[in-house]
């Protein structure tokens, strides 16, 4: 590796390592002399290929959001002060994927309380409806409108509101595309509906009314937010070899075309924790497509005693103020440091997505894998999909594979142990997928380091059906390198979907099962444990994992 290379300004600072100045310098200048980043702000959906000029000319818009999302401002702060008058303190946000990550992240960056309720788990939902309904808004996030997940949470809520002879129009808060079945439903009700601009797809949306109405509804500064953008907008767009996304998004995809095809992204003293997670949909599901793509793996702090090192087919990424690099080298002799405010950081890294889609060449736009799971769990709703057996029981733990796994397997640890075997040791990688209470299970994320030390390889950990709708992309889409750990559970008690011929426990694991048997037919290898008893059963996973 070089010396670490250094762009910055006053509100941003990025270094950059890799093996080959020469090489990259070329890569960079190649961006440089086909203007994509000025081409990028002028909205040219001719960047990524004719294949994918049609669905780029209708995504473009967030490159202007600094600004044009202004007048919401005000309109937000009008209605929290609406209901803080009239004592509604508590802020509860339905939505999935693009919808609810960046509220989260700005939320928790602000210090303010968002509830982000992303789940079809029946306990996580009945909790969230039961507690301080008197004081509780209700923000209900869908650009499609059609969002199954949020429908279900929605009408949860309107069922609650009506048993507590409460108005669901008084608390409920609409964020969609004009237009949709979303729109019109509530429009109908007398809801207040805030339209996002539907040029912007929900994982570039993070500075639209998606990411702002929920945030600005709970506290957060989202003027701030805004300037921080836009005071890095004009160093983004220059076509320049120090313009910070075409290093970045060049190093990225440079990196993917050369089987450096995974991310560490790790926090370096950023006051924004969350920030891997929404950084990790909009990498995964924008690159993560016709065989090709970048895999993000969120990892535990740099000052973390659980912290992984990364792999030789992995670029360790940290952001924050915090220079890592002294003490913690890249396995892959490539790496990178972002640090610049929240804002910024949002805009630098949705251009160096679209710079990295260009450098890979794919649609940096589109998700054609994701609708084969909602497929697949609308057939197994329907009776129409295929309900699978166990393989066997071990415990409080039952067994669901398909044929990669020996016959004569008979114990958890050996499944579990059988998963990892097939695992590719130099370009494979292992996704847990857990679909629990990522509340009250928190500490089930331990065992992802504990798998990377165990196996050598980069472990994500995804929090089940919130993943469906980030790196789901990829895991279908992407190489075929992964294999796949879901984790189910038996409930402690069902709740059924108000007006649905199904509960939210049966949409839970239609969801599991669907997108496992989408991974199935692509032959990446799928191993579930269902936990019988949820309690004993998580006791068990526990020593299975560690």
């Amino acid at each position: 590796m070089t010396e670490w290379n250094v762009v910055k300004d006053d509100d941003f600072e990025l270094h950059f390592g890799y093996p080959d100045e020469e090489v990259f310098a070329g890569v960079v200048e190649t961006l440089v002399a086909d203007k994509v980043a000025s081409g990028i702000a002028r909205r040219d959906a001719t960047l990524w290929g004719t294949a994918a000029e049609s669905e780029a000319g209708k995504r473009l818009s967030w490159v202007d959001l600094a600004e044009a999302s202004r007048p919401l401002v005000a309109d937000i702060a009008t209605l929290r002060k609406e209901f803080l008058d009239k004592g509604l303190t508590r802020f509860v946000l339905c939505g999935m994927g693009g919808s609810s990550l960046a509220p989260e992240v700005i939320c928790t960056s602000a210090g303010v309380d968002l509830e982000v309720l992303d789940s079809s788990n029946p306990d996580v939902v009945r909790a969230a409806v039961a507690e301080r309904l008197s004081e509780t808004v209700v923000i209900v996030s869908s650009k499609s409108g059609g969002t199954v997940e949020t429908d279900s949470q929605k009408r949860a809520f309107e069922q609650a509101f009506r048993d507590a002879g409460i108005e669901p129009g008084e608390r409920i808060v609409v964020v969609t595309d004009p237009g949709s079945p979303l729109d019109e439903e509530a429009t109908a009700a007398g809801y207040t509906v805030f339209r996002a601009d539907p040029d912007v797809g929900g994982r570039y949306s993070a500075l639209t009314a998606f990411g702002l109405v929920p945030s600005g509804l709970a506290g957060a500064d989202i003027a701030v937010l805004l300037d921080e953008a836009a005071r890095i907008r004009p160093h983004v767009v220059e076509d320049s070899v120090d313009n910070p996304v075409l290093r970045l998004g060049g190093l990225l995809g440079w990196a993917s075309t050369q089987g450096i095809d995974k991310v560490v992204l790790a926090n370096a003293g950023a006051s924004f924790s969350g920030f891997g997670d929404w950084a990790e949909q909009l990498l995964a599901e924008s690159t993560g497509k016709d065989g090709k793509g970048i895999l993000p793996v969120v990892v535990e702090g740099l000052d973390s005693p659980n912290f992984s090192p990364s792999t030789a087919d992995s670029v360790l990424v940290s952001f924050g103020p915090d220079f890592p690099f002294d003490s913690v080298r890249p396995a892959s002799s490539v790496g990178a440091s972002v640090d610049a405010p929240l804002g910024a950081q949002m805009m630098l890294w949705e251009f160096a997505t679209a710079v990295a889609g260009r450098v890979i060449g794919i649609n940096p736009f589109d998700q054609p894998d994701v609708e084969s799971a909602k497929a697949a769990a609308r057939e197994m709703l329907d009776g129409a999909g295929e309900s699978a057996s166990p393989r066997f029981s071990d415990g409080a733990i039952s067994v669901f594979a398909d044929d990669w796994l020996d016959d004569a397997t008979d114990s958890a640890a050996d499944a579990v142990a059988a998963l990892l075997g097939v695992l590719d040791g130099e370009h494979g990688y292992l996704a847990v997928q857990a679909y629990l209470d990522r509340h009250r299970d928190v500490d089930l994320e331990r065992c992802r380091p504990a798998l990377a030390e165990r196996t050598g390889r980069p472990v994500t950990f995804g929090w089940g059906p919130r993943f469906l709708h980030s790196t789901g992309q990829y895991h279908k889409g992407g190489p075929s390198t992964g294999v796949y750990l879901q984790i189910t559970g038996t409930p402690e008690e069902d709740l059924a979907v108000p007006g649905r011929d199904f509960s939210f426990g049966d949409f839970l694991i239609a969801q599991a099962v669907g997108d496992g048997q989408v991974l199935g037919d692509k032959g990446r290898p799928v191993l579930r444990l269902h936990l019988d008893d949820l309690r004993a059963g998580l006791n068990q996973l526990r020593g299975l994992l560690a």
